[in-house]
């Protein structure tokens, strides 16, 4: 058992959530969702989560394997192009997760994921948790417009809102 998890998880309540995170930091996350969408097929959502419960850490579930079930539970895999892609965060850890659909997937794959994940986890550290949020978005938006471009029609499918789990 991790001690440190352990209270980290205990002491990281849904108001920290929206210390870093307030309504008007996921507003622009919301939008910049939206933008990004504009220019390619795919569907991003953004979920974060204060923590995990206390059964959940002293059974070892990590964020990727928590990340994986919001994936299901959003319905991001329900995209016509199989090109969903969650952007999970879990604060009590400090770790983004990234999940994408089959058809994204296997064009950008596991590295191409981790490097996003990285790059939103170094802003964090300076504190900057929406500027991670919306690189992290922008970069994933940059593969799909790359793989998946939109040709016409309206953007559509998956809500752009942010979820706080």
């Amino acid at each position: 058992m991790d001690l440190d998890r352990t209270l980290r998880h205990l002491f990281t309540t849904a108001w920290s959530v929206g210390k870093v995170f307030p309504p008007d930091s996921l507003a622009r996350i919301e939008a910049v969702i939206g933008e990004s969408e504009t220019a390619h097929s795919g569907q991003i959502r953004f979920a974060v989560q204060h923590s995990l419960d206390t059964r959940e850490v002293l059974r070892g579930i990590t964020a990727r394997q928590r990340a994986i079930e919001v994936f299901g539970e959003l319905g991001v895999w329900d995209t016509e192009h199989n090109n969903g892609v969650l952007i999970y965060f879990l604060l009590a850890d400090r770790d983004f997760e990234i999940i994408g659909d089959r058809g994204i997937d296997a064009r950008v794959g596991p590295e191409g994921w981790e490097t996003i994940c990285s790059g939103m986890e170094e802003r964090i550290r300076d504190g900057d948790f929406e500027g991670g949020v919306i690189w992290g978005i922008q970069a994933v938006g940059e593969h799909l417009r790359m793989h998946f471009p939109r040709e016409g029609g309206p953007a559509g499918g998956l809500p752009d809102r942010p979820v706080v789990l």
